[in-house]
This record gives structure tokens, C-alpha cells and sequence, in this order.
């Protein structure tokens, strides 16, 4: 099982920078993908960015240029870089890996979630 801890969630203004944190803990083969998706009030749980254990990356079209997904030193822990926020980056932010278990099954495994607030 595994365990994915995220932080740096907050209450910003338009135009400011936040950066979120996710380290992956617990008995796992490899862990693949690690990402982010957002759900805001009223809507669907939607991917901002992922990015593989060899660096390609997917990005939302809306966060585009705004956004930097990165892996750290440690292979089982990323972080998302969101400047220029706007108000309708508003939502909850979950953290996602996909890992390959002992059994070289593949397991999706999620964040509790961090809440991420716009607003002047």
C-alpha cells in the first residue's frame, strides 16, 4: 500500500505563486506516474499535470505556461509550481501515482487532497 502526503495548499490573490508538495511512502515495487488533478466546487475531478518516472510530462491546456510539474530528488515525490493564479484555479488538489506493484500489477493511488484558494 501506499501513501501519498501532500502540502502547501493556501489562500492567495491573482497573479500570486504557490508551490504543493507530494511524497510517496509505503511497500511498493516502483511507482510510474505521479500528477496532479484538481476538482472544484460543483465540478469534476480534472488532471492538471503528470509527469512519468523518465520526465515526459502532461499538461492542461488552462494551466499551460503557468504551471511546472517536477519530480524531486527523491523519485517518489513531486511538486506542482503555479504562478500567475487565477481565480478560477480555485479547487481541491489531489496527488496521483500510478505503481507498479510486487505482483507487476499496476495500482492508482490518491492524495487526501489540498485545498488551493484565488481570491482578492
Amino acid at each position: 500500500q501506499v501513501q501519498l502526503v501532500e502540502s502547501g495548499g493556501g489562500l492567495v490573490q491573482p497573479g500570486e505563486s504557490l508551490r504543493l508538495s507530494c511524497a510517496a511512502s509505503g511497500s511498493i515495487f516502483k511507482i510510474n506516474t505521479m500528477g496532479w488533478y484538481r476538482q472544484a466546487p460543483g465540478g469534476e475531478r480534472e488532471l492538471v499535470a503528470t509527469i512519468t518516472d523518465d520526465g515526459s510530462t502532461d499538461v492542461a491546456g488552462s494551466v499551460n505556461g503557468r504551471f511546472t510539474i517536477s519530480r524531486g530528488n527523491s523519485e517518489n515525490t513531486v511538486r506542482l509550481q503555479m504562478n500567475g493564479l487565477k481565480p478560477e484555479d480555485t479547487a481541491v488538489y489531489y496527488c496521483y501515482a500510478e505503481g507498479t506493484g510486487w505482483n507487476l500489477g499496476l495500482y492508482d493511488f490518491w492524495g487526501q487532497g489540498t485545498q488551493v484558494t484565488v481570491s482578492s
